[in-house]
């Protein structure tokens, strides 16, 4: 409900800059609307979520939809032909890689935190909206490693919160990397990841009572940081990468598929099941004892 209040919004500027009533609106504003999306570069989905926002907005107003009209019907499908819809894949963050990025972070408060980052959001397969939103109360000592306590996330709306446990391991060292961030920074309570300033300071609250928190794009941004000193084409890495890394490793180590999705918190076995195929894609090929 959150992106379709957002997306509402977004059609009442465009309605109000090019002269249109946007509720009720016309199935030509509708169009032209959909339309400017696509040649603004707009993903195929996001544009179908737009225009399903503004048929919600005239339900909750009890209003006739714009959108159940023959135009704009024909413009979507003009959008999904041009566009496409297949999603734009972000590069996974495996294992291998996730240590040559690791491998490149300075010994800094800022690289310790980076590190931190880097490793609790590959072995939780955490979302970055998850992983910014965690506070040190979120994390629970075990003498296995940590459980971490997801308070919200995309499939969880209501709140109820999730646990995922996060081993000590022998390789990525999550549990040490993240104890060393927090010690080094001394941070005993609040937001786990926090901005650093230039001078390798962690920021303080400032107005408001509680410390700032790292931002999504930071995650992203971080991302792309290390990918590109470790040799790799950072545009094909995003916040993304961690989760769909730790999956994909999982699944070419064999991971039974329950047990991927206790980790990502996936509810459609669908979704894990296309990495789970592309991480196989080679493993007892039809075509290996002929090609």
């Amino acid at each position: 409900m959150k992106a379709y209040r957002g997306d509402a919004v977004l059609f009442e500027a465009w309605c109000a800059g090019y002269g249109f009533r946007s509720l009720p609106a016309s199935s030509q504003a509708v169009a032209g609307f959909l339309t400017y999306e696509a040649d603004a570069g707009r993903a195929a989905s996001t544009i179908g979520r737009r225009c399903a926002a503004i048929r919600y907005a005239h339900q909750l107003a009890g209003l006739p939809d714009p959108t159940d009209n023959e135009d704009v019907r024909a413009t979507l499908k003009g959008v999904r032909r041009t566009i496409g819809t297949a999603p734009n894949q972000k590069a996974a963050a495996t294992a291998e890689v996730l240590a040559a990025m690791l491998m490149r972070t300075p010994d800094t408060l800022t690289g310790k935190r980076d590190r931190a980052l880097l490793a609790l959001g590959f072995a939780g397969a955490l979302r970055r909206s998850e992983l910014v939103a965690l506070d040190v109360a979120d994390l629970r000592e075990d003498s296995d490693g940590l459980r971490v306590i997801v308070r919200r996330s995309k499939m969880d709306q209501e709140g109820k919160g999730f646990e995922k446990a996060i081993p000590h391991g022998r390789f990525i060292r999550p549990v040490a990397l993240v104890r060393e961030w927090l010690e080094a920074a001394g941070i005993s309570d609040g937001p786990v990841f926090r901005p650093v300033s230039r001078s390798g300071r962690v920021r303080v609250a400032g107005k408001s009572a509680r410390p700032p928190r790292l931002t999504t794009q930071a995650v992203a941004d971080v991302l792309k940081r290390y990918a590109a000193a470790a040799g790799l084409e950072a545009s094909t890495f995003g916040a993304h990468s961690l989760r769909a890394g730790y999956i994909t490793t999982a699944a070419e180590l064999g991971a039974d598929l329950a047990r991927i999705m206790d980790q990502s918190g996936h509810r459609d076995p669908r979704t894990v099941v296309g990495y789970i195929r592309r991480a196989n894609a080679f493993k007892d090929h039809s075509g290996s004892g002929f090609l």
